[in-house]
């Protein structure tokens, strides 16, 4: 992870020359829970400046990232990233508790982030998931081994918003994803069995004694319906 993201400033420091303001690692890799076959590398790279120009001198290093298998950095200017903590309470709140400055100025330290509409993005964000998963989940129902990788592949997003949902309901913030589980548990007052058992697929890439990827869905869908309800039933 260290080479890699040492190469990918390596290649847009020259790219972007001056106009480049900051670089920073978020997410997972910035926590400590970065998982090598499951995790993205998450960046947010700041520029004074953002035209069609600028969008092409990114080509060849975003195309080299994406071959990497991460999703494309972030591009934002200095000014976007001041004025846009209300539309992206969950994000920048993430990267004000966890952050690494890969290059440049801390661009995320005296951002002042608006709560207001917090809850809302993270009820949102939690129903899109799940109508997305249906979604998903209907085209490869028969193939277990494609309905698996969906489950293992989104297990990282719910417990990122299931996390949020803790944020929200007044209880510290928790960054491991096993611990993030056993809070949820409490608070919500139901077991995450489906959660834990899909992270240990994740991990291992075998099922438990007895279970189908199929049935696996079925209490995936019930887990997260409880984190949905739970997140409705907070203070609006």
């Amino acid at each position: 992870m260290e080479q890699i993201l040492s190469d990918l400033v390596e290649r847009l420091k020259p790219a972007f020359g001056e106009t480049l303001v900051s670089v920073t690692l978020y997410g997972s890799g910035a926590v400590g829970d970065w998982h090598k076959r499951a995790s993205d590398l998450n960046i947010l790279c700041v520029l004074n400046r953002l035209s069609p120009d600028e969008l092409a001198k990114s080509e060849t290093v975003f195309r080299w990232w994406r071959e990497k298998g991460h999703p494309p950095p972030l591009l934002l200017t200095a000014e976007e990233v001041s004025s846009s903590t209300d539309c992206f309470p969950m994000e920048f709140h993430d990267m004000q508790e966890h952050r690494r400055v890969l290059y440049g100025a801390d661009v995320i330290q005296n951002l002042t982030v608006e709560d207001r509409f917090y809850r809302a993005q993270v009820e949102h964000e939690l129903r899109s998931k799940q109508i997305r998963l249906r979604q998903k989940a209907a085209e490869v129902l028969s193939n277990s081994k494609r309905l698996l990788n969906l489950l293992t592949e989104s297990i990282s997003t719910f417990c990122v918003l299931g996390r949020h949902a803790l944020i929200l309901s007044g209880e510290q913030p928790r960054w491991k994803k096993k611990e993030i589980l056993a809070e949820l548990e409490t608070a919500v007052g139901r077991p995450f069995t489906v959660f834990n058992e899909i992270l240990a697929v994740r991990d291992s890439g075998k099922l438990p004694a007895g279970a189908s990827a199929v049935s696996l869905l079925g209490g995936y869908l019930a887990e997260t319906d409880a984190l949905i309800s739970f997140v409705d039933g907070l203070a609006k």
